[in-house]
């Protein structure tokens, strides 16, 4: 993205930010509460219209993209789930609407760990297991990008160090993955390098060291 500036009324939510995201890595988008991140995303994906700048997938608005759901896979939300459908039916309703095999649905169950609970109902899954099924829906299209609004929420450690490890394996397919988090710790085990950004700003840019934690909050000290 380029000079993105976003804004509501008379706030500004992100103010002339530029940076990029490279395929084959995990880079972490970290930043305390409200400092922009998730209207960046919003942005990107194209479900807020910015003042200025561009953001771009691949080159392209997402609104231009010819075949958006094998482009880009989102997770902004876990939530978006009809309580009394099956994490499968939601799937195969996912797969029909973008034209998609329906046999897609149980790949993406497997590959998150959710096949055994995919004729459960989604309105009994727990937290965690919401998180696992938005990431299989991002998944779907078998897309070549990743955008991740904290997607460790309400994951215990085995699927935090579950999570870790798969978009890491991703990433090294060649896959551009862009996690958003504020907590530090789950994106310097996860990421290979993060922006940071503070009210709408970008900071800087940091490769992931042993370090970051001191560089970061002298990063954000720094900006206050």
């Amino acid at each position: 993205m380029t000079a993105l500036t976003t804004s509501f009324g008379r706030v500004r939510a992100v103010s002339d930010l530029t940076f990029d995201v490279p395929a084959g890595r995990v880079t972490g988008f970290l930043g305390p509460n409200g400092a922009g991140k998730t209207t960046t995303l919003r942005t990107l994906l194209g479900l807020v219209r910015q003042d200025s700048g561009t953001a771009l997938i691949d080159g392209s608005r997402y609104v231009d993209l010819p075949d958006p759901v094998r482009t880009v896979g989102a997770v902004l939300e876990s939530t978006a789930f009809h309580p009394g459908h099956s994490a499968r039916v939601h799937l195969e309703a996912l797969c029909l609407a973008a034209r998609i095999p329906t046999r897609r649905a149980g790949e993406v169950l497997d590959e998150v760990s959710l096949l055994d609970a995919a004729d459960r109902r989604v309105g009994g899954f727990s937290l965690g297991m919401r998180q696992r099924l938005a990431l299989a829906s991002a998944l779907l299209g078998d897309p070549a990008v990743l955008v991740l609004d904290e997607p460790a929420n309400g994951l215990d450690p085995e699927g935090i160090h579950w999570l870790r490890g798969h978009l890491r394996a991703l990433a090294a397919d060649g896959r551009t993955v862009l996690v958003s988090s504020h907590v530090l710790t789950e994106l310097s085990l996860m990421a290979d390098e993060v922006v940071v950004i503070n009210d709408g700003h970008l900071l800087t840019r940091l490769p992931v060291t042993p370090d970051l934690e001191r560089v970061y909050l002298d990063a954000i000290r720094a900006a206050r």
